[in-house]
C-alpha cells in the first residue's frame, strides 16, 4: 500500500536533493509575486500512475499550489491528452516540476509496460506479479505502478515471507542433511500466516520439494515442456510460480503452460519512463 506518510518521506528526500539550499535559478530570474499554469499533458499513449505523488512534488514545495489532475491511477491515455494543471506561484511551480515528472513518468512508464503482460496472458489463469528488483529506496513507488497497470505484487520484502532460492537449499541441507525434513522443520516454526516458497530449477527436485507441504513452488528457467510437466506434477498441492526468461514474446506460452504466476522483473527494473510534459506559462 502506498502510503501518505511513504509519499511525503520519498519526495521530501527527491526534493532536498534537487534543491538543496533553494532553487536558485527561479529565485533570480522569476518575480515573487510571479503565478503560473502549468498543464501535464501525454506525448504518448499509456496508463497512468502516481498521481499522488506528482502532486505530493508540489504541495510540499509550497502549500498553497492547487494540483488538479484529470484521471486516476490505472486511467489509460492517449498522445495529446491533458493530464492534469497546476496553479500558484511559478517559482514553487518552477522548482517543483522536474521531480513530480520524474515520479509520474516512471511510475506510468511501469503501469504501461505492466499492463501489456496483463493483456498477453488474458484468458489464462497466471497472474503477473513483480520482483524485489526495484530501484532502491523507491520500491512502494514502483510497486504501486505495478498494480496500477494491472498486476500483482510479490512479497513487498525479505521480512514478509519465507523464500528458498538454490543458496538457501544449498546451506540448508549440508551435510547430508534430508530436504524434505528441513523444509518440514521449517514450516513448522512458521506463523500461520506466513507462506513458505522453494524455488526449484530441475523437475526431479519437485517430488521432495511437494512432500514438504510448501505453499508455493517456483520453477526457474524451466522450458516450456518442463513447466507444463511441472504444474501436472504438482497438480494443485501448491502454487506455481514461473520465473526467468520472462519477456513479451515469451509470457503468454509461459501462461499456457497453466503457471498460477509469472514473476517479471523487468515490470520494474526494464521499464522506460513515459514520455509526459509539462508546459508552464507565467503571469504576474
Amino acid at each position: 500500500m502506498l502510503s501518505n506518510q511513504i509519499i511525503e518521506e520519498v519526495v521530501q528526500r527527491a526534493l532536498i536533493e534537487d534543491a538543496p539550499w533553494g532553487d536558485v535559478t527561479s529565485e533570480h530570474l522569476i518575480p515573487a509575486n510571479a503565478t503560473a499554469t502549468a498543464e501535464l499533458s501525454a506525448r504518448e499513449a499509456g496508463v497512468f500512475s502516481g498521481a499522488d505523488v506528482f502532486a505530493a512534488a508540489f504541495l510540499l514545495t509550497d502549500p498553497s499550489v492547487d494540483v488538479q489532475l484529470f484521471l486516476e491511477d490505472g486511467d489509460t491515455f492517449v498522445a495529446g491528452q491533458e493530464l492534469g494543471v497546476v496553479t500558484g506561484s511559478a517559482r514553487s511551480i518552477l522548482t517543483a516540476e522536474r521531480i513530480g515528472l520524474n515520479f509520474v513518468q516512471r511510475m506510468s512508464g511501469i503501469a504501461t509496460l505492466t499492463a501489456k503482460y496483463v493483456e498477453a496472458v488474458a484468458g489464462t489463469n497466471a497472474r503477473i506479479v513483480d520482483t524485489r528488483k526495484t530501484t532502491p529506496g523507491l520500491r512502494a513507488f514502483e510497486r504501486h505502478a505495478v498494480v496500477s497497470g494491472g498486476g500483482r505484487n510479490h512479497r513487498f520484502s525479505l521480512s514478509d515471507a519465507v523464500m528458498a532460492k538454490d543458496n538457501h537449499l544449498a546451506i540448508l541441507t549440508a551435510g547430508g542433511k534430508d530436504l524434505t525434513t528441513e523444509l518440514r522443520r521449517v514450516k513448522n516454526e512458521l506463523p500461520h500466516t506466513m507462506k513458505l516458497e522453494v524455488e526449484v530449477d530441475r523437475l526431479d527436485q519437485i517430488p521432495a520439494v511437494l512432500a514438504a507441504g510448501v505453499d508455493i513452488i517456483m520453477l526457474d528457467n524451466f522450458n516450456l515442456d518442463d513447466l507444463r510437466a511441472g504444474v501436472a506434477l504438482i497438480a494443485g498441492k501448491a502454487v506455481v510460480e514461473a520465473s526467468g526468461g520472462v519477456n513479451l514474446e515469451t509470457v503468454a506460452a509461459i501462461a499456457a503452460t497453466g503457471v498460477d504466476v509469472i514473476s517479471v522483473g523487468a515490470l520494474t527494473h526494464s521499464a522506460r519512463a513515459l514520455d509526459l510534459g509539462l508546459d508552464v506559462n507565467i503571469s504576474h
